[in-house]
């Protein structure tokens, strides 16, 4: 009993940091249709401004919180102001630039911090389940998983720039002509993911080793549960993490961590294959 209860856990775990790692990409690439390939660096700034600023006697909290959303979303306006906003409609060229982009950030923070890897420590303490033990920290990131959901609904479903945001992304000219600018949408859109995924970052800095390379490790993931998920921004999320962290858990637990990434990425090529707009395209259509 108490070895399902702490699996449980373990699958919540993977899903809730999954879906938190996958949201700030599916509102930029559903929002904008912009593949951003620099998004695993993204995620990377986070957690080294999560370090820095816990560091220099900022607390954990806010270092996590704050700082780290706040930094990559400056970051965000940067890229897109200086790059993003002469790719849009040019898929490929998009995917070059965010490529090159992420070659770019990786390099910087090398030579700015070395190849050695840092961390923060974990907030919160332990409970234990019997013979195992497991961390409150666990369930802080299913409620954050949870509150992040419930902003991003709020804020695009019942407030102005939900709407005008939606509407601008649809028909950028009509909304050019009721005096709505759509490169300050655009700029403020790609800034909000990216504000979401430097968020992650920080959440994941204390359970995660920090390099300049950790990005790498979650791209993939990030980029087959937003297209298994489909179109739709946060049901399509939701349900692709939930699945993806389940088959990734148990995988994992049944066999080794390697094998689990392998089955996976397997499963993730099986329900493409099934379903080519996603789970969201079959299942949500309409949703956000």
């Amino acid at each position: 009993m108490e070895l399902s209860i702490i699996l449980a856990l373990d699958v919540i775990n993977g899903a809730a940091s999954l879906f938190l790692l996958c949201l700030g990409l599916a509102f930029i690439f559903g929002m904008m249709r912009i593949i951003n390939l620099a998004h695993g660096e993204f995620v990377m700034l986070g957690a080294y401004a999560t370090v820095i600023a816990a560091n220099a006697g900022v607390n954990i909290w806010i270092a996590m919180l704050v700082v780290a959303p706040v930094f990559v979303g400056i970051v965000g306006i940067v890229v897109e102001r200086c790059l993003i906003r002469f790719l849009y409609g040019r898929l490929v060229d998009s995917m070059l630039a965010t490529w090159g982009l992420s070659l770019l950030i990786i390099g910087i923070i090398t030579t700015l911090f070395g190849n050695t890897q840092q961390g923060v420590p974990t907030p919160l303490g332990g409970f234990s389940i019997g013979e195992y033990r497991s961390s409150y920290y666990t369930l802080f990131l299913l409620a954050m998983a949870l509150i992040m959901m419930a902003i991003v609904y709020l804020v695009m479903r019942h407030t102005r720039f939900g709407l005008v945001a939606r509407a601008t992304m649809q028909n950028p000219g009509m909304a050019a002509t009721l005096g709505v600018n759509p490169a300050r949408v655009y700029m403020t859109t790609f800034a909000i993911g990216a504000a979401i995924t430097g968020l992650a970052g920080g959440l994941l800095a204390p359970v995660s080793g920090i390099t300049p390379g950790m990005g790498s490790a979650y791209v993939a993931k990030a980029f087959i549960s937003v297209v298994g998920g489909g179109a739709a921004i946060l049901s399509g999320t939701l349900s692709a993490a939930s699945l993806f962290g389940l088959i990734n858990q148990l995988g994992a637990y049944f066999t080794t961590p390697v094998y689990g990434e392998v089955i996976l990425f397997l499963s993730a090529i099986a329900l493409i294959r099934i379903l080519p707009q996603g789970i969201s395209g079959r299942f949500f259509k309409g949703n956000l």
